[in-house]
C-alpha cells in the first residue's frame, strides 16, 4: 500500500467548485479564509497574490498555478491595484461557472476550484505543505494538471447534458492530481516521510509498513525489508523522515487510530486490535502521550454533527 494513495483514499473529497473568472484591469479579488482548499491557475495575463502568510506580493503569469491550504486567506490583484471585491460575492452573482469582474483594461483569466474534504484524513499530509504552494506545471504531473483543467473549461463551455456531473468528477481529479503533484514538487531538502518515498529501499520498507500497521514491526525487519543494515537503515530513516522508525510507525497508527474513532462505533479495544496494540490500554496511553487527551475524549470532541 502507497501512503500517499492510502491518504488520498481517506480525505472524501467533497463539494468540488469550479470556476473561471475574467479580471481586466482595474481589479481585485479577495478569498477570505474558508474550512476548505482552493486551487488556482492563471489561465492567461498576469496579476500580484498577497497573503499575511506570504513574505510579500508575488507576481503571477500565465501557467502559474498555485494550492492553498483550508484556513488560509489571499487576495489576486492587478498591477494598478484596482478595487477588491469578495469572491463569494463575485461568484453567486455570475451566471453558470463564469464571471467578469474589474474595468474595460487588460484581461487576466482565472481558473479556481475548491475543495472541501476530511481535514483529520489530510493532516499528514498538508502539515508537510506552506500555506500557499507554487505548483510546477511543466513535469508530468504537472501537465496532466493543466490537461484537467483544460478539460473542465471544454466541458463548462460546452454546456451539455450532463456537464455538472462530469465537471464535479472531473474537479475531485484535479485536487488529487493537484496534491500529487504537491508530492513530486516537495524539495529534496524537505524532510518528511513524502522525501523518504524518494528513495527506493525507505519506499520498500514503507509500503510493506503502510499496508498492515498493525504488524509488531521491528527496526530489524523493517530493515530486512530495505534491504540494509539495522544502523544504517535507521540512520537514514531519520534522516530522511525526522523521525525514528518505530516514532513514525506510532505517528501513523494515532492518524489511523483518529479516523477509526470518528468513523465507526469500534470500541478502543477493537481499534487496538487493529493498529497493533495488545489491549485497549495500551493504546488508551499511547494516544493520551500524543494528543493529551484520551481516545473517547478525542472522540467525543471530534463527533460529526448529526443531520438536522
Amino acid at each position: 500500500m502507497d501512503p500517499i494513495d492510502d491518504l488520498l483514499a481517506t480525505m472524501r473529497i467533497e463539494d468540488a467548485r469550479y470556476v473561471r473568472v475574467d479580471a481586466r484591469a482595474p481589479w481585485g479579488i479577495s478569498f477570505p479564509p474558508r474550512h476548505l482548499a482552493r486551487l488556482v491557475l492563471i489561465s492567461s495575463g498576469s496579476c500580484r497574490l498577497v497573503a499575511d502568510t506570504l513574505p510579500g506580493p508575488q507576481r503571477l503569469e500565465a501557467n502559474d498555478c498555485f494550492l492553498v491550504r483550508a484556513g488560509v486567506g489571499f487576495t489576486l490583484q492587478d498591477e494598478t491595484g484596482g478595487e477588491v471585491v469578495d469572491c463569494d460575492g463575485l461568484i453567486s452573482q455570475a451566471p453558470g461557472n463564469a464571471a467578469r469582474v474589474g474595468g474595460d483594461g487588460e484581461l487576466t483569466r482565472i481558473v479556481s476550484s475548491r475543495f472541501a474534504f476530511d481535514s483529520v484524513a489530510a493532516e499528514p499530509l498538508f502539515a508537510l505543505l506552506p500555506p500557499v504552494f507554487r505548483l510546477n506545471l511543466d513535469n508530468t504531473s504537472g501537465q496532466l494538471l493543466r490537461g484537467t483543467f483544460d478539460l473542465i473549461a471544454r466541458e463548462s463551455a460546452a454546456g451539455a447534458l450532463g456537464g455538472g456531473f462530469i465537471m464535479s468528477r472531473l474537479s475531485d481529479v484535479l485536487f488529487v492530481q493537484a496534491l500529487r503533484t504537491c508530492c513530486t514538487d516537495v524539495g529534496s531538502g524537505t524532510v518528511g516521510w513524502i522525501a523518504a518515498l524518494r528513495d527506493p529501499r525507505l519506499a520498500v520498507a514503507m509500503r510493506e509498513l503502510h499496508a498492515d500497521l498493525a504488524h509488531p514491526w521491528t527496526v530489524d525487519e523493517l530493515a530486512r525489508k530495505a534491504g540494509m543494515s539495522r544502523s544504517a537503515f535507521a540512520a537514514l530513516f531519520k534522516e530522511k523522515t525526522g523521525d525514528t522508525p518505530l516514532g513514525y510507525l506510532t505517528s501513523w497508527r494515532m492518524y489511523r487510530v483518529k479516523l477509526l474513532l470518528r468513523e465507526t462505533p469500534l470500541s478502543v479495544q477493537e481499534i487496538a486490535v487493529r493498529v497493533g496494540y495488545d489491549t485497549g490500554s495500551a493504546l488508551s496511553r499511547a494516544f493520551s502521550n500524543r494528543e493529551g487527551v484520551t481516545p473517547g475524549a478525542w472522540r467525543m470532541r471530534s463527533a460529526r454533527p448529526a443531520p438536522a
